[in-house]
């Protein structure tokens, strides 16, 4: 029923020639406000459609004499699904997410009915030549043949939204890859993670299994999870790993900060399941970032607002301009492609005049200190070579000067500051701030673009735009630089504009980056 896509829907190119029933849109009282209807004309005839809107005017619907944003419910007759569809891309809209696309007997028995009725199987348009139709929305089938083959399949030639209409798919996907990365099988890993991120830029919702047919990255075995989940509603593998002992302890395990697959795999060999236990385990030696990890774990865990990481950055930006008053601090990551959400902060961290930002990280923690609004953190000095090229690992690290960092973010009464609310804290019976983790990056103000590519994500969308440059350009990218091979220069760029021109690609919005 309802079409997956954008914001905006534009007028038909030809109006309908309705004149002697024009009157009637004024004429009587709408009784049904939430169904707006436009009747196509096609294969109709311009008095057939006349009558039937005047007819439905006089039964309190709202009918659309041309196709508007208001517009939900598009009634064809003798037009299949196919032919409506194709139609609408003509029409080059926009937005057709909200629309059902129906066939005439719908229409007719709300006129019998007086009111909008629950719209069943029979009422939607079939495909061509099937007279049966069983599926609420269109797929690569319903569209010209040559849709499935336009998906790349490359996540930075794809716009991918916050809107996944699959996401019973992906999620599985998603479940999938994991347990794969946990035992170590890099192959169905990456897999389930590249037919996730396909999925996720899909503009329908997967109905059948011919609707995947000819996109990229689905091979047999994600295709027998698909259709285990269009039959019966779940997939016995995903069933299975959800209870599976190393899965469940692999993912506890890593869910506290500064704990990988390394430690987990230790851990599970040495019999923990719980982490009350590790807890407990005197002779357990953990690392200074675990201890933080399991001291504030019930606050990592829970997910950070949009409005947290905001204040995080404010704080952040009041220290950095009070030693660099011209630096620039970005929010970048997942609150970056417009999530609302996330599991920790990302700051870059760059100043336009050279060199300056060497200062600023340990002077700013010095400042955080006195504050005391660190609950922890851990500087990594910078290691990166101008000499050398980017690197060949799709997944490689960048050689910026991080911290890794946990904040207080306190909760603040009108009147008061964070600092005061520091000096306050220990007074009070009940911690008075959350944990947060936040990572700082600070990069020279020459590499300031790319840094800012890369820690936008997502992780697919860096992966293939890493692998893109490579495989289809003859260059090298990462979070410093872009190589060209061929030409044996380094390519400067001071905006991500400029990076994907370099790089022969459409710009793509950051909130379109959600691979």
């Amino acid at each position: 029923m309802a079409l997956f896509g954008h914001s905006c829907l534009v007028p038909l190119r030809k109006k309908p020639k309705v004149a002697q029933y024009s009157h009637s849109l004024s004429k009587h009282e709408i009784k049904f406000n939430e169904v707006v209807l436009f009747i196509m004309e096609r294969k109709m005839g311009t008095s057939r459609r006349a009558f039937l809107m005047d007819l439905g005017r006089r039964k309190g619907f709202r009918i659309e004499d041309e196709l508007r944003d208001s517009v939900t419910h598009i009634v064809a007759e003798n037009n299949s699904c196919s032919e409506v569809l194709a139609w609408l891309q003509a029409e080059k809209l926009r937005d057709i997410s909200r629309l059902h696309l129906l066939d005439i007997s719908w229409f007719t028995d709300c006129m019998g009915a007086g009111k909008p009725i629950q719209i069943e199987n029979k009422h939607l348009l079939a495909l061509r030549g099937d007279r049966n139709p069983t599926r609420p929305h269109p797929s690569p089938a319903d569209l010209p043949d040559e849709s499935a083959a336009k998906i790349s399949q490359y996540a930075c030639k794809r716009r991918t939204t916050l809107q996944n209409c699959n996401s019973l798919f992906t999620d599985a996907f998603e479940i999938l890859a994991e347990n794969y990365e946990f035992n170590a099988n890099k192959g169905p890993c990456l897999a389930f993670r590249r037919a996730a991120s396909v999925l996720k830029s899909l503009q329908f919702t997967i109905t059948s299994i011919t609707d995947v047919q000819g996109l990229p990255w689905i091979g047999d075995e994600i295709e027998d999870v698909i259709e285990s989940i269009i039959e019966d509603g779940e997939s016995p593998k995903v069933v299975g790993v959800l209870n599976d002992e190393k899965y469940k302890s692999f993912k506890l395990f890593t869910s506290v900060f500064g704990v990988g697959l390394k430690t987990s795999e230790k851990w599970f060999k040495m019999g923990f399941r719980t982490l009350e236990y590790i807890k407990e385990d005197s002779a357990l030696t953990l690392t200074k970032m675990q201890k933080a990890g399991f001291l504030y774990y019930d606050d990592l865990i829970t997910p950070v607002s949009k409005a947290e990481a905001e204040a995080i950055s404010l704080a952040v930006k009041d220290t950095v301009w009070a030693f660099l008053p011209d630096a620039l601090v970005t929010l970048t990551g997942g609150f970056r492609r417009d999530k609302q959400t996330g599991h920790d902060v990302d700051l870059l961290i760059t100043c336009p005049r050279p060199g300056k930002e060497k200062e600023v990280l340990h002077k700013a923690i010095d400042q955080w200190k006195k504050q005391d609004l660190l609950a922890y953190y851990n500087v990594i000095e910078s290691t990166f070579d101008e000499t050398k090229l980017p690197s060949k690992r799709v997944d490689a690290l960048d050689h910026f000067q991080k911290c890794f960092a946990i904040f207080k973010l306190y909760k603040q009464r009108p009147g008061t500051n964070i600092s005061d609310e520091a000096q306050q804290s220990d007074k009070m019976e009940t911690r008075n701030w959350k944990a947060i983790r936040v990572d700082l990056v600070i990069t020279p103000f020459a590499q300031y673009a790319y840094a800012l590519l890369g820690w936008t994500g997502s992780r697919q969308f860096e992966r293939d735009l890493r692998r893109y440059a490579t495989h289809e350009r003859r260059m090298m990218l990462d979070n410093h630089i872009l190589y060209d091979k061929t030409k044996r220069i380094f390519l400067k760029a001071t905006s991500e504009q400029e990076i994907f021109a370099h790089l022969g690609l459409k710009y793509i919005e950051p909130w379109e980056r959600n691979a």
